[in-house]
């Protein structure tokens, strides 16, 4: 009887330790990594895709008809505007040539011949007239001949990268043929055409009409490029217009950037994807991505940390993304300091001792910004 009173008062003093014990060891702050976040001028892009296209393209087609003699460029080389590229057997044209000439000599003379005899009235005027109708007549017809003896060297249009020639040394061309010989293009600079949905056109409008957004200047409108291998683009480019008539079918609006290509990375008909500026948010908020979850409904939320070192779920509303992090639309403001680190450990209303957590930079890549049209 003695031991069970024993034992059991030696449990009743083990469970008053253990109630002792553990609300002091509950009331320990848990450790977190914060960041202050700050309200700076944040430039928005918005990331269309698109294609390249040649600033220039000439198809090369020959304007007298014969037998092509000669191909005289290397296919896929780089050729300057009027530089010879087919040499068309000038045989006959040069035989026209010859003929305007001799014609053209004779009829000179004899206008000359005649020119006094008109003037001692030994000949009528009329037949005077014709002789110098018939001088002029054969000075346009050895010019025709001319053109057309230069027209048997088919000549560049414009310099640019030649393509493959469709025609070889003794086919048959003729005048006015829909088929061309090949083409040129020139790809420095070239373009990169996008398409932009009227309602994103209309709703950046708004936000630069109301002041939440601030038109950029000359020097932040550079419009960045991404490849079809996710790589970026070393030059920046220009905008260089937007079209005024919205696409029925679609919706959109076409507009079109030039950029430098002296590598000739960019070909012509390339997939990319183009970031042009939007505008400026001159007090946005960034916090980073890590900081940042989402509840069961998707909605996203930060664990912000008051000034009592308690802990508070944060509701917010986020833009696009820059870097690696997230543009905050509502639910924060500059000064607040959300957690970062040690986000598992924490609870709304839980006690925490922050520390504030270095930065991390972004991956080059990932520079530009979404789509929001995509959010």
């Amino acid at each position: 009887m003695r031991l069970k009173t024993l034992s059991a008062s030696l449990i009743f003093l083990l469970a008053a330790c253990d109630q002792h014990v553990t609300p002091a060891a509950s009331s320990q702050p848990t450790p977190v990594g914060v960041m202050t976040l700050r309200s700076e001028p944040v430039t928005l892009f918005t990331q269309l895709p698109g294609r390249t296209t040649a600033v220039r393209t000439a198809e090369v087609r020959p304007q007298v008809s014969g037998i092509i003699l000669k191909r005289l460029y290397k296919e896929g080389s780089e050729v300057k505007a009027g530089e010879s590229l087919y040499e068309i057997d000038p045989a006959s044209y040069q035989a026209t040539y010859d003929k305007a000439e001799a014609t053209l000599t004779n009829a000179n003379r004899l206008a000359q011949r005649y020119k006094p005899l008109a003037a001692a009235h030994a000949i009528s005027g009329q037949t005077y007239d014709d002789a110098v109708a018939a001088a002029r007549e054969a000075q346009a017809d050895l010019e025709t001949a001319r053109v057309n003896l230069n027209y048997t060297k088919v000549r560049a249009p414009i310099s640019g990268h030649i393509g493959r020639s469709l025609s070889t040394e003794g086919a048959l061309v003729t005048n006015g043929q829909t088929s061309y010989l090949t083409t040129i293009q020139q790809l420095d600079p070239i373009y990169v055409d996008v398409s932009e949905s009227s309602q994103d056109l209309l709703r950046q409008r708004a936000a630069l009409a109301d002041g939440r957004l601030k038109a950029v200047g000359d020097n932040a409108a550079a419009v960045k490029l991404t490849l079809e291998d996710g790589s970026g683009y070393a030059q920046e480019g220009k905008l260089e217009f937007s079209e005024v008539t919205v696409d029925e079918g679609t919706g959109s609006v076409t507009m079109r950037a030039s950029f430098p290509n002296p590598n000739r990375v960019l070909l012509p008909g390339m997939f990319v994807h183009a970031s042009f500026p939007q505008g400026i948010a001159e007090q946005g908020i960034l916090a980073p991505q890590e900081a940042i979850m989402h509840d069961s409904k998707g909605n996203p939320y930060v664990f912000v940390v008051n000034a009592d070192s308690t802990v508070a779920q944060r509701s917010i509303t986020t833009g696009e993304t820059i870097g690696a992090k997230w543009l905050v639309t509502s639910g924060l403001k500059s000064g607040e300091r959300v957690v970062v680190d040690g986000l598992q450990s924490i609870r709304a209303g839980a006690k925490v001792t922050a520390s504030e957590s270095q930065e991390k930079s972004a991956p080059q890549a990932n520079l530009t910004t979404t789509d929001p049209s995509a959010q």
